[in-house]
C-alpha cells in the first residue's frame, strides 16, 4: 500500500511539474536570467510549493503518527555546516548549468525528452558519491 502511495505522489508531483512547464529547462534558465528576459513563473511555482508544504506539514504533525509508518521521520540534523553548503552549491551549480534538478528531470523522461539520456547517469553517479562521502 505504501509503494502504491508513493507511486501515486510521485506520478501527481511529475504530473504537476510538466503542467506547470517546470519540466523545461528553458523555464529554470529563464527564471535564473535576472539580468536578461527574466521570467518569474518558477518563483510561482515555489511559493505556491512552499505554502502548500507549510501547511500540510502543520497538519500531518499534530497527529501522533503517520496514518502509514509507525513514526514520523524528521530530520535530527539543525545544523549550517559545510558539507550542507557544499551540498547545496554542487546542486544550484548543477542546476543552473543544465536547468535541471533531479525532479524535473525525471519528469522530462517522462515526457520523452531523449536529451536526458545523460543526465540520468549522473544523478545515479551523484547519489553514489554522495553516499560513499557521508560513510567517509
Amino acid at each position: 500500500m505504501k509503494s502504491w502511495l508513493a507511486y501515486l505522489a510521485g506520478l501527481l508531483f511529475g504530473a504537476g511539474l510538466a503542467w506547470s512547464g517546470m519540466a523545461d529547462p528553458h523555464k529554470v534558465l529563464g527564471f535564473l536570467d535576472v539580468a536578461g528576459a527574466w521570467d518569474p513563473s518558477l518563483l510561482l511555482v515555489m511559493v505556491g510549493a512552499v505554502l502548500v508544504y507549510a501547511i500540510g506539514q502543520r497538519l500531518v504533525t499534530r497527529h501522533a503518527r503517520p496514518w502509514l509508518d509507525e513514526r514520523f521521520h524528521l530530520p535530527a540534523n539543525r545544523r549550517i555546516d559545510v558539507r550542507l553548503l557544499a551540498g547545496a552549491a554542487l546542486f544550484g551549480i548543477g542546476w543552473g548549468l543544465g536547468g535541471y534538478c533531479p525532479g524535473p528531470a525525471l519528469a522530462g523522461v517522462g515526457l520523452g525528452n531523449a536529451d536526458l539520456v545523460w543526465l540520468l547517469p549522473a544523478l545515479l553517479l551523484g547519489w553514489w558519491l554522495a553516499g560513499r562521502v557521508r560513510r567517509g
